[in-house]
Order: C-alpha cells, then sequence, then structure tokens
C-alpha cells in the first residue's frame, strides 16, 4: 500500500485543529504519515500537533509555503493537503488513492460539504452545495508526489488562489477525478468582518492569478452570479431566505474582493513593479 503524507498548515488553530488531527489518524485501509506545518502560533496549536503527527515543524509565512515545506520532508508517494479546520471521512485518503491509481491521474479532488452555525454558515453551505464538480471552483488535494515535486509545487507569492493555480497547472487542461469520499469543512459561526477581511486580504496576490491564468480567471472572476448558481436554481428557490443571502454575501465579498485587488496593484507599484507570472 502507497503511502499518504497528509500535511497540515496551522496557525493559532487550537479550537478545530484536535478534530482535524484526530481525523486523519483513524484513516482506514491507508497508510497514513502525518505532516503538521506551524506558522509561531500563540495558542495551543503546537502542544495539539504532538500528540498526533509523526513531525511537527516550523513554515511561513503564509500556507503556500508552510504546504511546500510539508512536502519536502514528506516521505510518501502521494501527498494530501488539509486545512486545520477541515475534519476528514474515515474512507479519504482510501478513495482518493484509489482514484488516483484506477485512472493515473495526477491529482484527485476531494468533495467538499460546509458545515457550522448561525445564518451565514448555513448561506456558505448551501452556496458550497451548487460547487459539486464545477471544475472552476474545486481544486485538487490529492496529488502524486512525483507530479507535484515535478509541479514546483504551490506558488509561494499567491495566498487564497494558490489551490487552483496548482490545480491548473498539474491538470493542463484535463478533467480530474473526485474522490468517492467527503471532507467536512468546519466554518463555525460565521461572522460577516471576518469573512470579508479574509477575501480581501486574499485578493491582494489575484492579480499575478490573473497573469498567469487569465482565461480561467474571467469564468470565476463573477463570484455573484456564477454559472453553478444558474445550474442550481432549484436548489435555491427551495431556501428562498438562504438563496438571498447567499446572493448578499457573493455581492459583499465582491466589494472585498475588489479592494483587495487594489491594495494588491498598489502594492507591486510600490515595490517596483507586478509580480511576474512565471
Amino acid at each position: 500500500m502507497p503511502l499518504v503524507s497528509v500535511v497540515v498548515p496551522t496557525r493559532n488553530s487550537a479550537q478545530t485543529l484536535e478534530a482535524c488531527l484526530a481525523s486523519i489518524r483513524v484513516q482506514q485501509m491507508a497508510s497514513v504519515e502525518l505532516i503538521v506545518v506551524d506558522n509561531n502560533s500563540s495558542d495551543a496549536t503546537q502542544n495539539i500537533a504532538r500528540r498526533y503527527a509523526d513531525v511537527v515543524m516550523t513554515g511561513g509565512p503564509e500556507r503556500s509555503a508552510q504546504r511546500n515545506s510539508g512536502a519536502s520532508v514528506a516521505k510518501g508517494e502521494y501527498l494530501l493537503f488539509v486545512d486545520s479546520d477541515m475534519v476528514l471521512e474515515p474512507d479519504v485518503a482510501f478513495s482518493c488513492l484509489a482514484r488516483a491509481e484506477q485512472t493515473m491521474a495526477p491529482a484527485v479532488i476531494v468533495p467538499e460539504v460546509s458545515v457550522g452555525q448561525g445564518f451565514w454558515a448555513s448561506c456558505r453551505m448551501l452556496e458550497r452545495s451548487c460547487y459539486s464538480g464545477d471544475d472552476t471552483i474545486e481544486a485538487a488535494r490529492f496529488f502524486a508526489r512525483r507530479i507535484f515535486d515535478r509541479s514546483g509545487g504551490f506558488d509561494e507569492e499567491l495566498t487564497g488562489p494558490e489551490d487552483w493555480d496548482l490545480t491548473i497547472r498539474i491538470a493542463t487542461g484535463s478533467h480530474l477525478p473526485r474522490a468517492a469520499s467527503t471532507i467536512f469543512h468546519h466554518e463555525g459561526k460565521l461572522q460577516l468582518g471576518t469573512v470579508l477581511a479574509k477575501k480581501r486580504y486574499y485578493a491582494r496576490s489575484s492579480v499575478r492569478y490573473w497573469r498567469k491564468h487569465r482565461q480561467t480567471a474571467v469564468h470565476q472572476a463573477n463570484v455573484v452570479f456564477r454559472p453553478a448558481f444558474i445550474r442550481n436554481w432549484r436548489r435555491l428557490l427551495t431556501h428562498p431566505v438562504l438563496a438571498a443571502g447567499v446572493l448578499s454575501l457573493k455581492t459583499l465579498e465582491a466589494g472585498a474582493i475588489i479592494w483587495g485587488v487594489i491594495e494588491g496593484v498598489a502594492s507591486d507599484r510600490a515595490a517596483g513593479g507586478p509580480a511576474k507570472s512565471s
């Protein structure tokens, strides 16, 4: 059975990390190595990580660099990247491995389900349910190690769209298979201000992503009226209040993204020009 190295980047993740790591440790029918890459947490993150992980290391400054650092010490033939607020079904690693070996695909997409408390979390759950099977939204999390190394890994100048970037570069226009198992993304009690601040922050590096993948970025840029919403209009009409919340949330996120893009362009100019799209 090929070894699967699971890499989890963390920063002050104590609230969700134990559930995440415990779900990785109970993976069935798969041989798993667990690597946690922490970005100088000030809470109990590292203590929790040491109870579960085979390797605990420090890395940064952002998630892309943490993932690459974890991959650099991984021993597995396959790599699975999981965020610290996610919980895996018991057969995620095996399902990914089976799909990769059956199809000889360079990477596998793992379907995600959002869960949380409160109105905005319910809106996010409805939104995420519309993206199932959408190649422009869902990104791969499971990679053949040799392909990942050949690609150069995650672009460390991207924070936010790095998942899309790596998936596009590795898929090279082909359709990637999906695992038959699910990852649950625990949103917690979603706060609108936190969501918008995160979107604004991630958007600062989106100009570089746009330069690298203009054609795909055009389809992803319309965050309000996405084709996924049109395809799933019946589902949205079934939940009219939440659907209105989704529309409001995406409209506000669009504003935060524009703000972040403006800040990113200004930062590029202040640094002496735009980042190269290599």
